[in-house]
């Protein structure tokens, strides 16, 4: 099981960390923004973009090739991804109606992973606290997937917070 950890720096980048050692960095272009970037440690770079009547979907891109979707939906956030030519399906839902945990579960209902927020009001950001199983862990793009659900985890609460 992984222990992660995502700061967020100034209210538009988060560090994901493992281990103290920097695996990648979310970067938003403004604030409540749905367009972002994701730099991986290893150079490689990545785009979150809108796409959709009203934006209703975002796609994470490697130039110009969609490796990953997502979308809200009556039970969370449903996630597509195309990793290796390979199309899976994913739901990320809040765990309770006023809970601070988000969690990823498979078409099997299998729990992979949960993102707790800690909210700093010193800062008036969310930090993260990330935990991962031990099927997650077997994922060959799982840091690039953990940061996009930061995304989603950060869309479901623009969201949220707009319609209110």
């Amino acid at each position: 099981m992984g222990q992660y950890k995502a700061n967020s720096i100034n209210s538009q980048n988060f560090n994901l960390t493992f281990d103290n050692q920097k695996i990648g960095e979310l970067i938003y272009e403004k604030w409540y923004s749905f367009n972002a970037k994701i730099l991986m440690s290893d150079g490689a770079k990545y785009q979150l973009e809108p796409k959709g009547f009203w934006d209703s979907k975002i796609e994470l891109k490697d130039g110009t090739k969609a490796l990953l979707e997502f979308k809200m939906g009556w039970k969370g956030i449903i996630i597509k991804t195309f990793f290796d030519n390979k199309e899976d399906t994913f739901l990320l839902k809040l765990n309770g109606l006023l809970s601070s945990k988000f969690v990823l579960i498979d078409t099997d209902k299998r729990e992979l992973m949960v993102a707790e927020t800690d909210f700093k009001w010193n800062k008036l950001n969310y930090d993260y606290n990330i935990e991962t199983t031990q099927n997650f862990d077997k994922f060959d793009n799982k840091e690039l997937l953990i940061l996009t659900i930061l995304h989603c985890i950060n869309y479901y609460m623009t969201i949220i917070v707009s319609a209110g």
